[in-house]
Parts: structure tokens; C-alpha cells; sequence
């Protein structure tokens, strides 16, 4: 037996077949089934060392697995249908070996992923299932070995790169006949992350993409309380959209106004800052810490594992820029509001208007705004994110400074804009 078979067969023996049920990460059986049953991925486990390591991955069921590798930075992504991800809180955060951290969620309606950061380049050299046999689940087994970075972007270039990265664009809904024809102003509602993106997560455990649907939800029901308004959100469940999906359908529902709605979060060391902050879009950021949040939020796309291109083909059109000028007047003034509002309800940061290189507020015809309801690091933030009460008192000022800009926008031009 060759050196290498000899690792990989104490790699087999102390992961896939060594370990006693009770021994595994994660609490759920293999014959749990999810709602809608879906597969059930019930444990995760990761062995080996610089050179060679494994990846397990117990399943209720075989799938069909797609895996991959993307540089810059160096990641294997793992594509499959839909499953429900059952792993404890926390899983994935440290790797071993390779494998520096993974994370894992649904991709899009009916797909699934995980996807790997590489500690180095490495290449795949197995990635297959197996059926469940002898009461054990069915197994993912993912292979990977240390290769130079010359040999990791020759392996990416033989791979089947032009096609497909097993994620499908959705294309974006225009208005119907319906909607043109209601002169209510549409308001755009945007949780930030979702699906397999998890946002920042406080020391106790809560996602941002959980606590900023939850008050986005909330939010839509205050709007439409009103009757004054139609409101569309990019998600209302667990789902990832891109970032550019997110502002393409802002564009083809011809929405009057767009909200994104995040909780940040800081380092250690970085101190303790608290309460919310409205940004802008500006190519030069208003500081340090806007352009540092920006760039975080902006690399939403590759941890869900795709490379996307951050802009159209057509930006530099001249009629594009003159749009944007006056989109971003609109969105200013829809700020200011929002912070006056806002200081009515809730604490706001220090320096509450603040502007940054977003790709989320890039629409050239949209005023649109990112909302960083608070601090998830922060305890006195964090109490007020799941307080229903305080999710209630704060949608209801954001309701308010929409009302007030539309009110003043409208007076102004004299007339509603045309569907």
C-alpha cells in the first residue's frame, strides 16, 4: 500500500466508518425528515491534516452532489438539491486540515450548497455519495489535497468552468398591467443576507438574516397598514439573492423607494459601538468604518460561493449618471428623514448619516438607503433587535419618514412619477 493510500484509508477509518453513532456531530437521526420532505443533512465531521483532508457530510437519503473550486479567494463549492441542514449552532466556524471554516443553506428555491474556504490551494480528488447501508445514513465524501496555486488554477481551467456554477439567475418580474395601473407608490423592503449567507451572528447565537426578516416583516405590515403604499420584499423566507438580483428587481418594478435592512457588528478589540446607522451610496466613503462595513456587505455574493460581476455593461452611460445625480439627492433626503424619525424610536449611533460604496443602493433610478437597525455585538442592541416591542416602536418611525418623504416629494414635483 503507497503512502498516500495509507493516509486516506486512517482518514476512511477514523471518520466515515470509525465513529460510533453517539460519537457524531449532531443530534438528529438519520430517519428525521424535514418539512416538505426534504433530505435531512444530519452531521458534518472534517479529519486530516495540510496535505489531505476529508469532509463527511451524513445524509436521510442519497443526493446529487456538483463540486468545484473557485480561487480568489481559494473555495470548493458543493451544490445539490434542496436539503435541511440540521448541524448544532456554530458548525463549520473552524475547520481542520484544508478546510479553514465552511457554511452551508439554501442557495436559491429547490438548490442547496455548502461551500468550503481553503485554508491553501487544494485540489478535489474524490467528491461522491453513498447510499445509506447497514442502518448507516448515506454519506457526501469529499477529498482534498494540497496542490501549489499553479496547479489549483490549471485544475479550475480543465474543469467544467464555462457553464454552469449551479446557481440560475432569476429574472427579475416587471410590473403587471394591475400594478401600473395602482398609483400607489412601491416601497422596496430588503433583509440583507439570507439562505446560505448568515450575516453576523451575536456571541449568543442570533443571525442577523433571522432578526432582520423577522422586522422586515414587521415593517411591511406597518407600510401596508397605511393603504398608502404597495411594498415588495426581495425575501420573505431563508432564501440568498444575490446582490444584483436584489436591485434588478427594485428596477423592474419601477420601485419608488428601497430599503435594506442589516445588524452589524464588531470585532474584538474594535470597540463597543451601538445604535443604528443610515447609510447612502458614495463611491468615497464618509470613514474608516463605512468603507470596512461596505466591503463586508459587498462580499455577500462570494460567500455564497458565486463570482459575479459587481456592475452592468451599460453604467457609463451619460443618461445613466444624470439619473443617478437626482437619486441620490432623493435618497439623501430620505435619510435625513429617517434619522429624525429614528431618534424618536431607538438609540442611533454617534454619527447616524452615513455614506459608503454599497452594491446593494447602486440602482441609477432607485433612491435607496442600507438601515443598520444595531450592533449584534453590542448587549443593549441585541436586547432591543429581539424585543418585539422595540421592533414594533422602531418599523412604525421608518413608516413614518416614509410617509413624510412622499409627502414632501410628491408636493414638490407637483405630480406622482409615471409607471
Amino acid at each position: 500500500m503507497s503512502i498516500r493510500a495509507a493516509r486516506w484509508a486512517v482518514l476512511i477509518a477514523v471518520i466515515t466508518g470509525g465513529l460510533a453513532a453517539s460519537e457524531r456531530v449532531g443530534a438528529t437521526g438519520p430517519q428525521t425528515r424535514a418539512a416538505g420532505d426534504f433530505p435531512v443533512a444530519s452531521a458534518v465531521r472534517v479529519g486530516g491534516d495540510e496535505s489531505q483532508t476529508r469532509l463527511v457530510v451524513d445524509f436521510t437519503q442519497k443526493v446529487d452532489i456538483r463540486a468545484f473550486t473557485l480561487a480568489n479567494p481559494y473555495r470548493v463549492v458543493i451544490d445539490m438539491p434542496q436539503v435541511a441542514f440540521q448541524f448544532p449552532a456554530r458548525t463549520g466556524e473552524n475547520g481542520r486540515g484544508l478546510i479553514k471554516a465552511f457554511r452551508f443553506g439554501l442557495v436559491m428555491q429547490g438548490g442547496s450548497r455548502i461551500v468550503i474556504d481553503l485554508a491553501k490551494p487544494a485540489r478535489i480528488e474524490r467528491a461522491f455519495v453513498l447510499e445509506s447501508n447497514n442502518e448507516q445514513p448515506a454519506r457526501l465524501i469529499l477529498d482534498l489535497a494540497a496542490v501549489d496555486r499553479d496547479a489549483f488554477l490549471r485544475a479550475i481551467a480543465l474543469e467544467n468552468r464555462a457553464p454552469d456554477s449551479g446557481y440560475k439567475a432569476a429574472t427579475p418580474v416587471p410590473a403587471t398591467p394591475d400594478e401600473k395601473a395602482d398609483p400607489r407608490p412601491l416601497v422596496v423592503l430588503d433583509p440583507g443576507h439570507g439562505g446560505i449567507d448568515n450575516g453576523t451572528r451575536a456571541s449568543s447565537g442570533e443571525l442577523e438574516k433571522s432578526i432582520v426578516l423577522e422586522f422586515s416583516l414587521m415593517l411591511r405590515e406597518q407600510i401596508e397598514k397605511t393603504g398608502k403604499y404597495r411594498v415588495v420584499m426581495t425575501r420573505s423566507d431563508d432564501t440568498f439573492i444575490p446582490l444584483a438580483e436584489r436591485v434588478n428587481l427594485a428596477r423592474a418594478r419601477q420601485a419608488w423607494l428601497f430599503i435594506s435592512i442589516h445588524a452589524d457588528a464588531l470585532a474584538r478589540g474594535d470597540g463597543d459601538a451601538q445604535g443604528a446607522t443610515i447609510y447612502t451610496l458614495s463611491e468615497t466613503a464618509s470613514d474608516a468604518a463605512s468603507a470596512r462595513l461596505a466591503e463586508d456587505e459587498n462580499r455577500a455574493d462570494a460567500i455564497a460561493g458565486l463570482d459575479l460581476s459587481a456592475e452592468p455593461g451599460d453604467v457609463a452611460d451619460i443618461l445613466i449618471d444624470l439619473a443617478r445625480r437626482e437619486t441620490k439627492t432623493f435618497s439623501v433626503q430620505f435619510a435625513r428623514g429617517l434619522v429624525t424619525e429614528m431618534r424618536n424610536a431607538t438609540r442611533l449611533h454617534k454619527d447616524p448619516l452615513r455614506s459608503a460604496g454599497f452594491r446593494v443602493l447602486k440602482a441609477p433610478d432607485v433612491p435607496s438607503v442600507l438601515v443598520e437597525l444595531g450592533y449584534v455585538s453590542n448587549r443593549g442592541d441585541l436586547k432591543s433587535l429581539t424585543s418585539e416591542a422595540w421592533r414594533n416602536r422602531t418599523a412604525a418611525s421608518i413608516a413614518k419618514a416614509i410617509d413624510t418623504y412622499f409627502v414632501t416629494r410628491v408636493a414638490g414635483s407637483g405630480r406622482q412619477r409615471q409607471n
